[in-house]
């Protein structure tokens, strides 16, 4: 076994969207840390490369191919887990799609697909995970992959942001409802150089060379690479984390950030208000909702 300190060693999770990028990373690291980890995607060779890349390494893993758009393939994947490690402990929610295309021209179809995978298929997960975890009566975590589209507003992502925002809102209603049964649900916001990111770095690259400058490499752009980021979930699903309930964490290989939920930041109370009343007050708090520092 290639584990080095153990940090899960034991713990039954699930990883979806785990054939490549950010998931692979995830399944591997949870593996090499003592995880005993069900690797899923929608490609068969992928997946059975994943995993005879880790059980290579005298590590423990199986495969499930299939889409978390079928509920079906949701709860026999849960299935697996238990059938073949004998309970389940965590589900790492990674599997997402994009179709992008502005709101002028992107289709139904093309919606609903991105929501079917990133939105229901994590509702999906978490509802036959938690199910199992209540049968089995140990509790467990419900780990969510979330992006800056949930928060920030990006060009041709309509559908993909909708999912985003939407898995946070989930977060915060299994929380409540969870908490009587032992599971926890946090989410991690992976800032990476993966396939889905190679869009902001090929904008990056137009406008550099639109001033005849060099274009920015990923890291200086604040993107790190998929293993970089990876000892977040191992983290996360680890015992050290069964603390957390709740959270938001952002990682990018060098900045650590811990997100606090939406609060009031400006508050006036008067007996009546007038247009201009109110004016006053919010003429001056338009500032961006989301403004981080890489």
């Amino acid at each position: 076994m290639s584990a080095t300190t153990g940090e899960v060693r034991g713990r039954r999770i699930v990883v979806t969207g785990a054939s490549r990028g950010l998931g692979r990373a995830f399944a591997t690291a949870l593996a090499a840390e003592g995880a005993h980890v069900v690797v899923n995607g929608t490609n068969t060779d992928l997946v059975a490369e994943v995993v005879e890349s880790i059980t290579s390494a005298g590590d423990a893993a199986v495969p499930f191919v299939g889409s978390v758009a079928d509920d079906d393939t949701c709860a026999e994947m849960v299935a697996t887990c238990v059938r073949e490690f004998g309970g389940i402990d965590a589900v790492v929610n990674n599997a997402g799609i994009v179709r992008d295309r502005t709101l002028l021209n992107m289709t139904p179809e093309e919606f609903d697909e991105v929501i079917a995978v990133n939105l229901r298929g994590t509702w999906s997960m978490s509802r036959h995970a938690a199910r199992a975890m209540k049968e089995q009566g140990t509790g467990g975590l419900l780990l969510q992959i979330f992006s800056a589209s949930g928060f920030a507003g990006s060009v041709g992502q309509t559908n993909y942001a909708a999912s985003k925002a939407g898995v946070m809102g989930m977060l915060y209603a299994w929380d409540v409802e969870l908490r009587r049964i032992g599971v926890r649900t946090n989410a991690l916001w992976p800032v990476a150089d993966t396939d889905m990111t190679q869009v902001v770095f090929e904008g990056a690259r137009q406008r550099a060379e639109a001033k005849g400058t060099a274009a920015p490499e990923p890291k200086a752009m604040g993107f790190g690479q998929p293993s970089e980021i990876a000892p977040a979930v191992v983290y996360l699903c680890s015992p050290r984390a069964d603390h957390l309930r709740s959270q938001l964490v952002s990682f990018n290989g060098a900045k650590l950030a811990y997100w606090q939920h939406p609060r009031e930041t400006v508050i006036e109370r008067r007996d009546a208000w007038s247009i201009d009343d109110i004016d006053a007050v919010l003429r001056d708090a338009a500032e961006p909702v989301y403004a981080p520092e890489l």
